[in-house]
């Protein structure tokens, strides 16, 4: 028990340092000077990426349809950061971080498409000819190899601690566990806690599903996105209206 309190105690100090003001104001700073290089290109190029929302460009290349591309892109955005994160962000700064958010999201936008392009110019081809891309990736490729470290601290402190694997997976089994076992009246004894059962088996049944689909490549990973996502988008739209 007393290394799990140091270790939640770590937890925080880390959290704190990581998501304080500090990331706020570099996020904030990026945004502009990214906006300002590119010359508002969210706005002036808005009406073209609509269009290639779902028709493929004539002379582009890749494993997967735009649309799919951008179905995979939007199921990692749908769902903890629209709800956990707003809900987050205004239980603790109240209904002014809403005007934050959106100024986020339009600076962003040009965060994004920086990100994109760096993923689709330093990607790579394996020897079974898919397309391997991404953040790990253009650290290597574009930096450096002396800056493999880094990607692979990404990996596992980002893609995993941050806003990846372990955020989303409490997200969902909190919500599971707060619907059909609030009281923790049925629990089971692990690793020196008590879960509840509700949360165990939501947490099998949420590693087989990844797994089936994250297994079978990124065109699997598409195939399922392009059919999932646009109900969630429709979902959470239609929920936000009736709120």
């Amino acid at each position: 028990m007393e290394i799990l309190g140091r270790i939640d105690t770590f937890i925080t100090w880390f959290d704190g340092v990581v998501w304080g003001l500090p990331l706020i104001i570099l996020i904030l700073v990026t945004g502009i000077f990214l906006t300002v290089r590119l010359g508002l290109l969210q706005v002036r190029y808005l009406g073209k990426a609509l269009k290639f929302m779902v028709k493929n460009e004539e002379d582009g290349h890749g494993e997967v349809t735009s649309f799919g591309a951008l179905c995979t892109a939007l199921s990692a955005t749908i769902g903890t950061g629209n709800i956990v994160g707003v809900a987050t962000a205004i239980s603790a700064g109240g209904p002014g971080a809403l005007f934050w958010m959106i100024l986020t999201a339009f600076l962003g936008m040009a965060t994004k498409y920086s990100e994109g392009l760096l993923a689709v110019k330093y990607r790579t081809i394996d020897e079974d000819g898919h397309v391997l891309g991404g953040p790990f990736y253009y650290i290597e490729n574009g930096m450096g190899v002396k800056f493999r470290w880094l990607a692979k601290i990404f990996g596992a402190g980002v893609g995993l601690f941050g806003i990846g694997t372990f955020t989303q997976v409490n997200g969902i089994s909190s919500a599971v566990r707060n619907f059909f076992d609030p009281n923790m009246a049925h629990t089971v004894a692990l690793f020196g806690n008590d879960y509840s059962w509700a949360t165990v088996i939501s947490c099998l049944v949420l590693t087989v599903c990844v797994g089936m689909v994250v297994l079978g490549g990124i065109k699997r990973i598409a195939k399922v996105s392009e059919i999932v996502v646009p109900f969630m988008a429709v979902l959470y739209v239609v929920l936000a209206v009736i709120i």
